[in-house]
């Protein structure tokens, strides 16, 4: 599996949870970007949640809607979407899709 994290020091335990979380998902390859700088001063960015981009690949997405490749997402990453997460930009792919 690839990984590849775009992080700031704060959060990198976060963008490794992550990681840990998708595994589930057996992907062959996971970028992630921590985008919440940009959202300095942003309500959500003030109670600590973080602002995240996901590029995800995965043949368990085959043959899925986006809506259910997103439910597998969040399923998969469980209470860090009620709590660390505060936004998911996500991207998830097979890879015959790319």
């Amino acid at each position: 599996m690839n990984i590849t994290t775009t992080t700031a020091a704060a959060t990198g335990s976060l963008l490794q949870r992550i990681e840990q979380r998708l595994a589930v998902l057996e992907p062959v390859d996971v970028v992630l970007t921590d985008d919440s700088a940009k959202h300095a001063g942003h309500a959500g960015a003030q109670g600590g949640g973080g602002h995240v981009d996901l590029v995800i690949v995965s043949s368990q997405f085959s043959g899925k809607t986006l809506q259910a490749r997103h439910r597998m997402i969040y399923a998969a990453l469980g209470e860090l979407m009620r709590g660390e997460i505060h936004a998911l930009g996500i991207k998830a792919y097979t890879a015959d899709e790319i």
